[in-house]
C-alpha cells in the first residue's frame, strides 16, 4: 500500500490536506485506471454530509469528466450504496467522499472497482502513482469525447430496494430508535425500518455539515441509550458518519458492540446452516469473550490485522461468509462486498424477530471481558510504536498480565493516534498498565 492512501482511502483535512486540487488528480488517475477497459465509462460518486463534501466531489467530477469518463452523482448516500450500485449497474467504479467517524473538517476518498470490492493495493499504488505525477500526462479529449456529469436520483431508492430484498422477515411490532449520526444514513435507515414494518425513532437525523457524528453516533452512543430507555424501544442502533458501521443498544439501554453482534450473527447462520466452515473472522481487537464463545460453539475464529479491508481479504481467502470488527464494521459476504450497517441492523433486527427473542438474552451468548482502549494523538505514529523504549514497556505490562490477558499497542489507519489497548480479568489492573504505556507513549513523542 502507498503513503497517500491509508487503510480506508485517503483522508485529511479538508482544504488544506485533501484540496480540491487533489481530488481532481484523483479523479483523473483514479478514472484513467479503473475505466481503461473500453467504451464510455461510468463512475458513480456518492458522499456524505459533510461541509467539503461539495467542494470535493465538484473537483472529482471535473477529473472524471476530463478523461472522457461519465460521473454520475448518487448525492448523500451511505458507502455500502456505492459498493452496492457499483456492482449492479455495470458501473466501472465507484468513489466515496466520506471520513467515516471523523470530525467533520476532516474528509476522504476512497474507490471500489467494478466489482463493488475497495481497490488491491498494486491498483491504488498504480493510481498514487499517477497523482504524484500530476495526472498531466493522461488525455485530454476534447469535443465529443469530454466526460459529462450527470444526477442518480434514484440511487438511494435502488439500494434500499436491494436491502429488503434480502431481509429474512419483516420487522412488524418492533420498535427501534435509530441514531443517525448527522451522517449518509439520515434518510435511509428510518426509511429502511420503516417499510419493512417497524416502528422508528429517529435521532440525529439533521445534518447540516458540521454535526456529522458530533456528540453522536456510533463513537457517542450514551445519547442513543438514553432515548433507548426513555421510548421503550426494544432495540438501539448507532450508525457512524458514512453508515458502514452500526452498534447496538438493547431495551435495558447496554451496548451490543461488533464482537456481540457477530457472536449473534455467527450462531444464528451456524444453526441455519449458512456459516461456511463454521468459521468467523475477526480483528486482533476483539475480545477474549468472543473467542470463548466460539470456541463453545465449535465455531473456529480467524484472526486479522484491524480494518475491514483485511477481514475481507481473509473472508475471500478462507471462503467465510461472516466477519468484522468490534466497532461495528461487518461484513456479511452473501449480501454485501463490503461492511453495511443498514445491512448488519437489518440482520440484528430479524433474528430478534424471528427468534423472539430481546437483544439482552441474544447478546448474552457472550461474556465480555474488561477491556481498556485509549488514543493518544502523537506527531510520528509509527516512530513511536517502533521506539524501543514502547516496546519494552509492552514486554513488560504483558508479563504483568501473563496468560490472563493481552496488551495491543498500535498506529491507527486513519488518524495520528497511537491506540493503546489492555484486555484482562482485573479491570483496575488495566488502567493502571494503559495509563503506564500512556505516559510511555508521550515521553517518546
Amino acid at each position: 500500500m502507498g503513503v497517500m492512501f491509508g487503510t480506508d482511502g485517503v483522508r485529511g483535512l479538508a482544504n488544506a490536506e485533501l484540496t480540491p486540487e487533489l481530488a481532481y488528480r484523483l479523479g483523473r488517475a483514479g478514472a484513467h485506471v479503473l475505466a481503461r477497459d473500453g467504451g464510455p465509462a461510468r463512475i458513480i460518486i456518492g458522499r456524505d454530509t459533510r461541509i467539503s463534501g461539495d467542494m470535493l466531489e465538484a473537483a472529482l467530477v471535473a477529473g472524471i469528466c476530463s478523461v472522457g469518463a461519465e460521473a454520475w452523482r448518487a448525492g448523500v448516500v451511505p458507502t455500502p450504496a456505492v459498493a452496492y450500485l457499483t456492482r449492479t449497474t455495470g458501473a466501472n467504479a465507484g468513489v466515496v467522499i466520506s471520513a467515516s467517524h471523523n470530525p467533520f473538517h476532516d474528509n476522504g476518498i476512497k474507490f471500489f472497482g467494478s466489482n463493488g470490492y475497495k481497490l488491491p493495493d498494486a491498483v491504488e499504488e498504480e493510481v498514487e502513482a499517477l497523482v504524484a505525477s500530476g495526472t498531466g500526462d493522461l488525455p485530454y479529449p476534447t469535443g465529443e469525447g469530454v466526460g459529462r456529469a450527470r444526477d442518480y436520483p434514484q440511487a438511494l431508492k435502488h439500494y434500499l430496494e436491494g436491502l429488503k430484498a434480502v431481509s429474512p422477515t419483516r420487522l412488524d411490532g418492533l420498535k427501534v430508535v435509530i441514531d443517525c449520526a448527522n451522517g449518509a444514513a439520515y434518510q435511509g435507515a428510518p426509511q429502511l425500518f420503516r417499510e419493512l414494518g417497524a416502528q422508528v425513532v429517529a435521532i440525529n437525523d439533521h445534518p447540516d455539515g458540521i454535526n456529522i457524528n458530533r456528540g453522536c453516533g456510533s463513537t457517542h452512543p450514551e445519547n442513543l441509550a438514553q432515548v433507548v430507555l426513555a421510548s421503550q424501544a426494544h432495540l438501539g442502533l448507532a450508525h457512524d458518519g458514512d453508515a458502514d458501521r452500526v452498534l447496538a443498544v438493547d431495551s435495558n439501554g447496554q451496548l451490543v458492540d461488533g464482537d456481540q453482534i457477530m457472536v449473534i450473527c455467527a450462531l444464528y447462520l451456524k444453526k441455519k446452516g449458512r456459516l461456511a466452515g463454521n468459521r468467523l473472522v475477526a480483528t486482533v481487537m476483539s475480545n477474549l469473550g468472543l473467542h470463548l464463545a466460539m470456541k463453545d460453539a465449535g465455531i473456529e475464529v480467524v484472526i486479522t490485522k484491524v480494518g475491514d479491508r483485511y477481514v475481507l481479504e481473509e473472508m475471500l481467502r478462507t471462503g467465510a461468509v461472516l466477519g468484522g470488527e468490534q466497532s461495528g464494521h461487518i461484513i456479511f459476504r452473501e449480501f454485501s462486498t463490503t461492511g453495511d450497517g443498514l445491512l448488519t441492523a437489518l440482520q440484528l433486527a430479524a433474528i430478534m424477530v424471528e427468534t423472539q427473542k430481546p437483544l439482552h438474552l441474544l447478546a448474552a451468548a457472550m461474556e465480555r471481558l474488561p477491556q481498556v482502549l485509549i488514543n493518544v494523538r502523537v506527531q510520528d505514529k509509527d516512530r513511536v510504536v517502533q521506539s524501543a523504549r514502547l516496546q519494552e514497556a509492552i514486554r513488560q505490562a504483558e508479563g504483568e498480565l501473563g496468560e490472563k490477558g493481552r496488551i495491543l499497542v498500535r498506529p491507527s489507519g486513519t488518524e495520528p493516534l497511537v491506540r493503546i489497548m489492555a484486555e484482562g480479568p482485573d479491570a483496575a489492573q488495566l488502567d493502571r498498565l494503559v495509563d503506564e504505556l500512556k505516559r510511555v507513549v508521550q515521553g517518546v513523542e
